[in-house]
């Protein structure tokens, strides 16, 4: 078998050292740009790679961070990880992704994975189904962690979330400005963190307004998806006293409502006006064109990616239990704003 090239094999070809070598890799001012052009030309020629665990004992930092996501291909979330992904090209880190599909247990081995792997810390959204946090308050005595849009207050660490209340306040407010009075919501069933915070905002703002929550139109489900949101918007078209609005916590569940009162040619918004989260691609490709709270994912994960090395750098700093709230937009579109409105 063909052995890979090392520094000792290329201080050997050279007659240089091996810490001249490697500093001569990494542009040390200290040597000669004679000495760099050859050693480069060399390691190009033999396509040396760098060990970087090896480089992670020595330095005791692999300058190597996890990332674990519920669902990779969740819009939102694809936002979020382009940010981490480009600040820590900037930063110098280099980023292990994983995707445990909401399944506590596949977290639990993932994070035990990246202890394996040695990551210097850890950035995590966590599964819905997280029932324990021991492990979770475990990994956190050997690694810096970071949690992100899908967050606890049961784990004390740096949280980067968006406005989730204020945002559904927002998006509901505009409905009942609109002239929406009986506005249905379709959240989680489980104790989601982000549905409860959105579910607090809508509740805020039918008080404020002195509008009755009534429980048949508080819609709570474990699926969230296009397929619910057509579903539901079929329950809600069955009542008699009908919705005039429809809040969905997500833009897929929107979407199926709209999809389910466009079959039955009901007039969005002028008889039932939809608003939808996340400002995703598909609001602005459904017909008519979704409202939808935005969320600055790109920020979200540029934010959290300096956080976790703000804290693997400053190891005697003190980061307990800081939250980074973020602030959402409402975008309005055609299905809650009529344009003769």
């Amino acid at each position: 078998m063909k052995e890979s090239a090392t520094l000792k094999s290329m201080s050997k070809t050279l007659g240089l050292s091996i810490s001249t070598i490697s500093r001569a890799l990494k542009d040390h001012p200290d040597i000669s740009e004679r000495t760099k052009d050859k050693v480069k030309a060399l390691a190009q020629k033999v396509k040396y790679t760098p060990n970087l665990f090896a480089q992670g004992f020595r330095q005791n930092r692999s300058r190597i961070l996890g990332v674990i996501v519920p669902n990779i291909s969740h819009y939102f979330t694809s936002t979020i990880l382009k940010g981490i992904l480009a600040e820590g090209e900037i930063l110098g880190y280099r980023i292990i992704i994983f995707e445990s599909q909401n399944d506590d247990k596949k977290q639990e081995e993932m994070l035990r994975t990246m202890i394996e792997f040695g990551v210097d810390g850890i950035l995590m959204a966590l599964a819905r189904r997280t029932a324990s946090i021991d492990y979770i308050l475990q990994i956190m005595n050997h690694l810096p962690l970071v949690l992100f849009d899908k967050v606890s207050d049961k784990i004390p660490c740096t949280q980067v979330i968006i406005d989730d209340e204020v945002a559904a306040y927002n998006a509901v407010d505009h409905l009942i400005n609109t002239g929406k009075k009986r506005i249905a919501i379709i959240k989680e069933t489980e104790n989601s963190y982000n549905s409860e915070k959105r579910y607090m905002g809508y509740m805020r703002a039918l008080k404020e307004h002195h509008l009755t929550l009534d429980p048949k139109i508080v819609i709570s489900t474990e699926d969230i998806s296009f397929e619910k949101g057509k579903h539901m918007g079929n329950y809600l078209l069955s009542l008699k006293n009908r919705p005039d609005a429809v809040f969905a916590i997500t833009d897929s569940a929107a979407i199926g409502v709209i999809k389910a009162l466009n079959t039955f040619k009901v007039k969005i918004p002028e008889e039932i006006a939809v608003v939808g989260f996340s400002n995703s691609m598909n609001c602005k490709m459904v017909s008519p064109e979704l409202s939808s709270v935005e969320q600055p994912g790109d920020k979200i994960g540029r934010i959290a990616l300096k956080s976790i090395i703000e804290e693997i750098e400053n190891p005697n700093k003190d980061f307990f239990s800081k939250t980074i709230e973020i602030k959402t937009h409402l975008k309005i579109r055609e299905s809650s704003l009529s344009q003769s409105s």
